[in-house]
């Protein structure tokens, strides 16, 4: 059962244990001063659940916002990934001090494997996150950009609380939502807004409309409503607040089906090194 936390978020728990909030700050391409002050303008808000990689070049500067707002470290979701190139046994472990120091904490409540890489055995990797729990360096652990095939080895292994995927009413990816929901792993959906592109659908704006709600919201709502996590990016008071006001209102079935027609298959982020085609 979901809890609440500032600004009535609800608190989604995972395996492992912990409860995330079901809306987070996503901060890929926020870095220097630019980072600081809309972590710290986001905890103000409200927030408190910061999404972050050793691969985005901001911990530090998170860690000053965090520790310069005078909300307790208790009461923030932070969320930190290994990269790609660091997945073998001892790497992990290295990357984790590192991300830790950076952030100027004690523990990750969330640490992600940021994207899968066969080349690298599976087995040194979630050895490594599960001797990390155990020391509690880390509060749970899971996975980013993982298809079907790569979680299905993975559950072979252990056990992640989520897997972070591009995830919006343009790219529903409602089969790896079916595969997730009935192996209990959260989805976290990173640019939930399909970056920028969905806040200017003609009819997800129609669906707002009645509830005096942007398209953005609307966005956002859909997915929370299908108890996903949102980690939509914003710098802006503007945005940083909107983005908040989404838990006062709720679509309807007819208006999230409206939405669910709108799947396009659409993925936006796939670099040259995705395993997207396994």
């Amino acid at each position: 059962m979901a809890v609440t936390t500032a600004r009535h978020v609800p608190l989604l728990p995972l395996y492992h244990g912990a409860r995330i909030p079901q809306l987070g700050l996503g901060t890929w391409e926020l870095d220097g001063r630019d980072c600081e002050r809309a972590v710290g303008r986001a905890l103000e808000l409200g927030y408190r659940h910061v999404d972050t990689a050793e691969a985005y070049g901001n911990e530090e500067a998170i860690g000053r916002a965090v520790a310069a707002s005078g909300v307790g470290r208790e009461e923030v979701f932070i969320t930190s990934k290994v990269w790609r190139d660091h997945l073998r046994h001892e790497d992990v472990l290295s990357a984790c001090r590192g991300s830790l120091r950076r952030l100027g904490t004690r523990y990750l409540d969330l640490y992600l494997v940021h994207w899968p890489d066969s080349s690298i055995s599976l087995q040194s990797t979630i050895t490594a996150m599960d001797e990390l729990l155990a020391a509690g360096s880390i509060r749970a652990w899971g996975v980013s950009n993982f298809t079907i095939p790569h979680l299905e080895e993975a559950l072979e292994l252990g056990r992640p609380s989520v897997d972070q995927v591009e995830l919006h009413p343009r790219f529903r990816q409602e089969e790896l939502d079916r595969f997730c929901f009935r192996n209990g792993i959260g989805l976290i959906a990173y640019s939930p807004l399909g970056h920028g592109n969905v806040p200017g659908d003609p009819e997800i704006e129609a669906i707002g409309r009645p509830h005096g709600k942007s398209a953005a919201q609307v966005a956002l709502r859909w997915s929370i409503q299908k108890g996903h996590v949102v980690i939509p990016k914003a710098s802006g008071e503007e945005h940083l607040e909107s983005n908040l006001e989404v838990f006062d209102f709720e679509l309807s079935e007819d208006e999230m089906a409206r939405a669910d027609a709108l799947d396009r298959g659409e993925r936006l982020l796939e670099p040259g090194f995705a395993e997207f085609d396994r």
